[in-house]
């Protein structure tokens, strides 16, 4: 496997776990980056999950990831910047990261492959993409569900 064929796996397994987050939130891609053997991609929601509904949110994807056999490996269960990290069976890392304002980052990570180019994601984002912004902005679009409660 080379880079761009870890790159397009790791957008499959991206594409896979937002099929299983309903209701659907919005969301657009993070940077690509590569290193000397490997190569992350990364997604960002755009989507308003608030601190109510968080603990259903990391449910749904960790319910989806141990569905799929993946190995959790760690779990930071801080109330205010909970991540879980896992890994799939052919050695790809992925992560769920809850930062600043309760925006979700989901990161894969591959194994170290054979050095190549790697062309950006495929796939578009469901919303607005942020492609060459320096920033990406908060979370600003609500929805009935995964915002509910937030101020």
């Amino acid at each position: 496997m080379n880079m761009q064929e870890a790159a397009e796996r790791a957008d499959g397994l991206l594409d896979e776990v937002f099929a299983a987050i309903q209701p659907a939130v919005q969301w657009t891609h993070g940077p690509t980056t590569t290193g000397i053997c490997d190569v992350t991609r990364r997604r960002v929601v755009m989507t308003v999950i608030s601190a109510e509904r968080r603990g259903s949110f990391l449910g749904l994807v960790d319910r989806f990831w141990h569905k799929s056999q993946y190995k959790i490996k760690a779990v930071n269960r801080d109330a205010d910047v909970p991540a879980v990290f896992a890994e799939t069976k052919d050695g790809f890392g992925v992560s769920l990261i809850v930062g600043g304002e309760g925006q979700v980052f989901f990161e894969v990570d591959s194994p170290c492959v054979q050095e190549s180019e790697v062309a950006g994601p495929a796939s578009k984002p469901n919303g607005p993409s942020y492609a060459g912004a320096e920033i990406i902005p908060r979370p600003n679009v609500r929805d009935r569900f995964w915002s509910a409660g937030a101020s």
